[in-house]
């Protein structure tokens, strides 16, 4: 996935792990059809909406794709291999620096099989992960088993019985269902200290319900729509547009109290134009459909190009406009209707002749929050930005005292625009970095985008400094105190840049910039890595020590384990705890290495054969923890129970700190 903001259902999980977080979006329905000689398996997956289901073919370090295991053939063979019609999704995913493919909602395979004799008997199992914008499942596996239709036995499976002679024997498999509430017996342990593996959920439960969650990704949508709304009021096409509304409603009218009242109407009008054509996006091409576009490299590129188009009709070179004739068709309705329609039909004319201004700042906000997914994001942001350019006439109206000291209009107003063409420009080259790791072009790698965002601010310090004009820029007399100051900053943020060149992390815009993996030059070693990555190795050591422990389960395929190594652990503070208070075992749950000595376990009923370290570090998040999910961290003293709550994806390093430090206390 590319390494861009990310607003998501963090607090849908949040809520979640108050009661469980064995989550389960995919299920499956394996069934069987035979017709004389033939049995056709199918395999069809349902997945829940955000959730997408991993392809058969994956590269090397990659995820784990999606594989039909066939151990058991008796009287029967394979007639080809497991084909799929379902649409498959292609993207490029700038962390494992690959392409990588996944069904969405659903997805359906089939395997036809030969029968060469009776009694036959098919037996195997699916293996499969998913995951969302926010978290990867633990490698699963859903055994299957079909046997002849004299003799229908399978696991979990509902047998079809009755069925008249040359009729298709339909038999079906239901995945296992597993729950926080279930228990696993160990068949065969591999470990000598079972205190260590004794299941604590109902004590995480407990930690995890004092944990006060919000939904901080719908504010953070509606305050940057918000500043973008402010952003919009001091250019040239709405700031002027100001008095002469307000004074207009003002005189109007006799009567002052009906002239404030509607130009409060009139605010609230252009906050349902604009939070209308923020639902009417989502309507036409929903949450899922715009997220889709923001991650395709397709129009990442388009996005870039509408970008660099906004920044260079901020600089000056033309103007953005609609016809003309469309204000002027609903200035004159506008004057030929009364009441309520009247300020509804002015709201839209202020629309359509701010449009030049407005316009770039929309299509921006609109771009970022699509990457969201979330439904209500395009409304929530226009919502904001409506109240923004809203409130300054509403607040006129009440104050009208307040006009005579509103700044005239002038040449800083252009300023205002060129600043927002530098920024609009930076932020282009964010779309173009995701087309260009996707088409593999290798012209803007991280060195590449740091230089170029270094020399973009540089310039904006130049400019605001007065030392660069562009077209209706009038020459600087005298720098005002706010000019400085700006310029200040954006010089600071280029000097912040330059180490960046030699491979410093750069939190602040690692959102931004390409991975670090693209670094030709890279001089930074401060990563923090575990200790151990052996659940009983680490255990022992940390009683040794007389050290608290953090279990990390994780995985080779979480895209979300990869930005918390290296955007939450780098910092110091939680690297010091890691590194220094803690012992960390990090336990990677699709770790294929086999074991030396396979074990069986039993879960609700289903005897299941533990093979490989990460069925091993799978299975102890499920039987100990409750959980599936993966980035997971928890506490442990050392007799294995927990200090705190769990602790997933979170990308503030203050709250990891926190979970920490409440570990420590309570050791």
């Amino acid at each position: 996935m590319s390494k861009k903001v990310y607003l998501s259902v963090l607090f849908l999980f949040s809520a979640l792990s108050l009661f469980s977080q064995i989550y389960e979006p995919i299920t499956w329905k394996i069934s069987s059809v035979e017709d004389g000689n033939t049995v056709e398996i199918k395999f069809e997956a349902a997945i829940e909406k955000g959730w997408h289901l991993y392809g058969t073919s994956i590269p090397e370090n990659g995820p784990r794709p999606t594989s039909f295991t066939f151990n058991t053939l008796t009287n029967a063979s394979l007639t080809g291999g497991v084909t799929s019609t379902s649409k498959l999704i292609r993207q490029y995913d700038d962390l494992f620096q690959m392409e990588l493919s996944w069904y969405a909602q659903s997805a359906s395979f089939s395997q036809k099989v030969k029968i060469t004799d009776k009694p036959y008997h098919i037996a195997g199992f699916v293996e499969f992960m998913g995951c969302n914008g926010e978290t990867c499942l633990s490698p699963a596996k859903i055994p299957f088993e079909f046997k002849s239709s004299n003799d229908v036995q399978a696991t979990n499976a509902t047998p079809i019985t009755n069925t008249p002679t040359g009729k298709s024997v339909v038999t079906e498999v239901m995945p296992l269902q597993t729950t926080a509430a279930d228990t696993a017996t160990i068949i065969s342990s591999t470990t000598s200290s079972n205190d260590l593996y004794t299941p604590v959920i109902k004590e995480l439960q407990a930690f995890n319900s004092e944990i006060k969650t919000s939904d901080t990704s719908l504010w953070m949508i509606f305050i940057l729509g918000l500043l973008g709304g402010f952003v919009a009021l001091f250019t040239p096409c709405v700031w002027p547009i100001i008095p002469m509304t307000v004074s207009f409603f003002l005189k109007r009218s006799n009567d002052k109290r009906k002239g404030r009242r509607d130009a409060i109407l009139y605010g609230i009008s252009i906050i349902v134009i604009y939070l209308a054509l923020g639902l009417l996006i989502t309507l036409l091409f929903g949450a899922s459909a715009l997220n889709s576009l923001a991650t395709n490299a397709f129009f990442n590129l388009f996005f870039f190009a509408l970008l660099v188009l906004f920044a260079v009709s901020f600089f000056g070179a033309f103007e953005l406009t609609l016809p003309s004739s469309w204000s002027s068709k609903l200035d004159q309705k506008a004057e030929k209707t009364s009441g309520l329609l009247s300020i509804l039909l002015m709201s839209f004319t202020l629309v359509l002749v701010s449009f030049s201004c407005t316009g770039p700042i929309i299509g921006t906000l609109l771009v970022e929050v699509s990457t969201t997914g979330s439904l209500l994001a395009p409304a929530i942001g226009m919502l904001g930005f409506a109240v923004a350019l809203a409130l300054p006439f509403s607040l006129f109206a009440l104050f009208p005292s307040w006009l005579k000291s509103m700044p005239k209009s002038g040449g800083w107003l252009n300023s205002v625009k060129v600043v927002l063409g530098f920024l609009e420009l930076a932020l282009a080259l964010k779309f173009l970095s995701v087309a260009d790791l996707a088409y593999g072009w290798g012209i803007l790698d991280r060195e590449v985008f740091l230089v170029l965002w270094i020399v973009i601010f540089a310039l904006l310090g130049f400019y605001l400094l007065g030392k660069l004009l562009l077209p209706h820029d009038d020459k600087l007399e005298r720098i005002s105190v706010s000019r400085l100051l700006m310029a200040l900053v954006s010089f600071a943020f280029a000097i912040y840049m330059i180490p960046g060149l030699w491979g410093a992390p750069l939190k602040a815009i690692s959102a931004f910039a390409p991975p670090l993996s693209t670094q030709d030059f890279n001089l930074y070693t401060n990563d923090v890595h575990a200790a151990f990555d052996d659940y009983d190795l680490g255990m022992r050591y940390a009683q040794e020590k007389n050290k608290p422990v953090v279990v990390d389960f994780s995985g080779y395929g979480c895209v979300n384990c990869r930005k918390m190594e290296a955007a939450v652990w780098t910092d110091a503070r939680v690297a010091s705890l890691l590194q220094n208070d803690y012992v960390l075992i990090t336990l990677f749950v699709d770790d294929k290495t086999p074991l030396s000595d396979p074990f069986e376990v039993e879960e609700n009923g289903t005897k299941r054969l533990i093979e490989t370290i990460g069925d091993r570090n799978s299975y102890l998040q499920r039987h100990k923890f409750g959980a599936n999910a993966q980035p997971y961290y928890v506490v442990l003293d050392n007799q294995g129970k927990p200090l705190s709550g769990s602790f997933s994806f979170d990308e503030n390093p203050d709250n990891l700190v926190k979970f920490l430090e409440d570990g420590l206390k309570r050791y």
